[in-house]
């Protein structure tokens, strides 16, 4: 779920952080730069792990700050496919369950992808597993806070980083568009789709 990825940057630290270690303004400036931000292709940033080079510093004419060249591991969140992960349900609409892992919210779980056979209760806004036995079948809601088991089986990246402004005539019909997605840097897809995955109360109450 957390890997360690090896990243190189160039830090720039003000003359007021003169007074300090180098290597404890270099990490609290990577930290407000990085973390829970999410890197395309890489995951969701959580926190330094270490410095394990500093180059030579340099201060440029017209500005007072060292700028320093830094290699660093960085703990970043990104699951590996197949990966069985536990959450909870945030809420549930006609695209799917949508899930939360506390720190991390982007988790989708498709309809093709829940226990089948399932349906959508309109009037409950929740997902509904009609779970068949011997006596019938059974509704089992897939209520908001519940916890959850799933597999991880597909990932999503978007480049939500800033473009360069639109001509005028496609600028009016592009902003709507993009208001109306504000789609999410990184996404993950869930399935629950085989037996000991999903609600932990299905399991542990049968």
């Amino acid at each position: 779920m957390f890997v360690l990825v090896e990243m190189v940057d160039t830090v720039r630290t003000t003359p007021w952080q003169f007074e300090r270690k180098l290597n404890d303004s270099i990490a609290e400036e990577l930290n407000k730069k990085l973390a829970n931000k999410v890197v395309y292709n890489v995951g969701l940033c959580i926190c330094l792990y270490d410095i394990t080079k500093l180059e030579d510093s340099y201060i440029f004419p017209g500005d007072g700050a060292s700028h320093t060249k830094v290699h660093f591991r960085y703990v970043v969140f990104h699951p590996f496919l197949d990966e069985i992960l536990m959450g909870k349900i945030k809420g549930c609409s006609p695209e799917g369950v949508h899930v939360s892992l506390g720190f991390f919210d982007d988790i989708v779980i498709p309809p093709e992808s829940l226990q089948q056979p399932a349906k959508f209760d309109e009037a409950e806004q929740v997902w509904v597993w009609e779970y068949v036995t011997e006596e019938g079948a059974h509704d089992l809601y897939m209520d908001i806070g519940e916890d959850i088991r799933f597999r991880v089986v597909d990932e999503t990246f978007i480049d939500t980083s800033p473009t360069g402004p639109s001509t005028s005539e496609s600028a009016s019909s592009t902003t709507a568009e993009e208001t109306q997605r504000k789609e999410a840097p990184y996404t993950l897809v869930g399935s629950i789709s085989e037996p000991g995955l999903g609600l932990l109360s299905w399991w542990t109450n049968n």
